[in-house]
């Protein structure tokens, strides 16, 4: 049996622990029932459990979801778009979400893969600095997919807000 503040209480009979407890106005808690003998703790079990709850809320709250982000694209993609779309994807990943990018082929356009392929090194190589492959470029029936996963900074540093307390402005 262990005491209410962790100190050795020795083996002892169930129904001598059990009046100890209720001496104490504390609960007996089987911790070790595998072990022989058993090993019991004095504690107030609801306390116990409001804490083991406040604990699993902490943790849920620092936990990090990433969520998995789409961007489709054509082979035949204008430049303009191209551009507005790999924005986008640079926006997602400084967020810390991975992105799946997918170029669709429709038609006639299933014989010339490669085009999608390009499309994909090249976007790549243009979010070498902010992006890591996690899949490369594979084919899946009409569609190419890859999958570009945020990069670990090395603890750069941050822009720090101006000393008056203002929010800095937004470059476009």
């Amino acid at each position: 049996m262990v005491g209410a503040d962790g100190e050795q209480l020795g083996v002892m009979d169930t129904q001598a622990a059990l009046r100890m407890a209720s001496q104490q106005d504390l609960d007996m808690v089987e911790v070790a029932p595998m072990a022989r003998p058993p090993v019991v703790k004095l504690m107030d079990y609801s306390k116990f459990k409001y804490e083991q709850a406040i604990k699993a809320k902490e943790a849920r709250r620092k936990q990090n979801l990433v969520a998995l982000k789409e961007m489709k694209m054509r082979p035949k993609i204008d430049p303009h778009d191209y551009e507005t779309k790999k924005g986008h994807v640079e926006r997602f990943l400084k967020q810390g979400h991975k992105v799946k990018v997918t170029i669709m082929f429709r038609g006639r356009e299933m014989a010339h893969t490669e085009l999608g392929r390009r499309l994909l090194e090249r976007l790549a190589t243009d979010l070498v600095e902010l992006a890591q492959v996690d899949s490369p470029a594979r084919q899946d029936g009409r569609n190419m997919i890859t999958v570009f996963s945020p990069r670990k900074t090395q603890g750069g540093p941050k822009a720090a807000p101006p000393a008056d307390g203002r929010t800095p402005a937004r470059t476009p």
